[in-house]
């Protein structure tokens, strides 16, 4: 089934470029323009996906997924699924599988992790650390995908080649949400970010055993209760620094921002931007109701 007509020039063959319809409430790239992505590790998924040499399809998904023509993504083990809206009334259907590894080479990897307290610190911070690629290397696997063929790719759509211009848009926004949380990689390659945790050492869930059993909860001095009844109504007297030092934070929006952005954002402006232009706004205002110079 073609795509659009077909058009002849001596031995080759192409056709009309088709126009996708308007997509409504679709995931938009937070980069409009130039480089996607911003952390190390999201830009070596863009390099090596570039890398594959597979020409003007990337150019025409980086536009899908900046105008927003991609609807869905789902992230799962070893398996991506996403819905793209094309020149057909209906959304494409995009798979996207990547090879998994075993159990028991997570496990190696995960021992070698423990082996150099850098990994650990950088993987509770959030952050995928510098050399990781070169750890994975080392055992004889790969973090990133080497070879276009590490990756088994499916669109609806009748276009012919593979990836089409709708799998490359789901690439492109895979990019960006690696930024957003690294262990989106992990998952696909078959471990999941709780996984992980409860097997590094240093973490909660990794240093639970025996010793966990042997923890007492905080003991409290007996303090006797007020009997008399007017006191206890009136309650104590209070200090002068009760609500200790108030001011505007130093930095806006702080627990947001530890939380990162929002996966897969849809609206037109950036999420933790709009957010922080809020809290700097609602942060004068406690302050001015606080002191007592509320405007009319």
């Amino acid at each position: 089934m073609s795509r659009g007509r077909r058009y002849y020039s001596d031995d080759f063959f192409f056709y009309q470029p088709s126009i996708p319809r308007e997509a409504k409430g679709g995931i938009k790239a937070q980069s409009q323009r130039g480089a996607f992505a911003s952390s190390w590790w999201a830009k070596r998924w863009i390099a090596v996906l570039e890398s594959f040499n597979i020409g003007a399809r990337l150019d025409r998904g980086r536009s899908y997924a900046r105008k927003g023509q991609v609807l869905s993504i789902e992230i799962d083990v070893g398996k991506i699924k996403a819905k793209v809206q094309g020149s057909r009334s209906t959304p494409y259907s995009v798979e996207v599988s990547v090879k998994t590894l075993t159990p028991s080479e997570w496990k190696t990897l995960i021992e070698h992790f423990a082996s150099q307290p850098i990994f650990t610190a950088k993987l509770l911070a959030g952050e995928m650390p510098q050399d990781i690629e070169k750890l994975f290397e080392e055992q004889g696997f790969s973090l990133f995908p080497t070879r276009y063929k590490d990756l088994t790719t499916n669109c609806s759509c009748p276009d012919w080649s593979n990836p089409c211009k709708h799998i490359a848009a789901v690439f492109y926004l895979l990019g960006e949400e690696f930024d957003r949380d690294p262990f989106l990689m992990f998952k696909m390659r078959g471990m999941t970010r709780e996984e992980l945790f409860n097997q590094l050492p240093g973490t909660v869930s990794g240093d639970a055993g025996e010793d966990a059993e042997e923890s007492h909860e905080p003991s409290f001095p007996a303090q006797s209760l007020q009997t008399d009844v007017t006191c206890f109504w009136r309650g104590g007297d209070f200090s002068d620094d009760l609500y200790g030092k108030i001011e505007i934070p130093s930095v806006s929006a702080i627990l947001p921002k530890r939380l990162g952005n929002f996966p897969f954002w849809r609206g037109k402006e950036r999420f933790l931007e709009t957010l922080e232009t809020l809290y700097d706004q609602a942060s004068q205002e406690g302050l001015n109701v606080f002191v007592g110079e509320i405007k009319s």
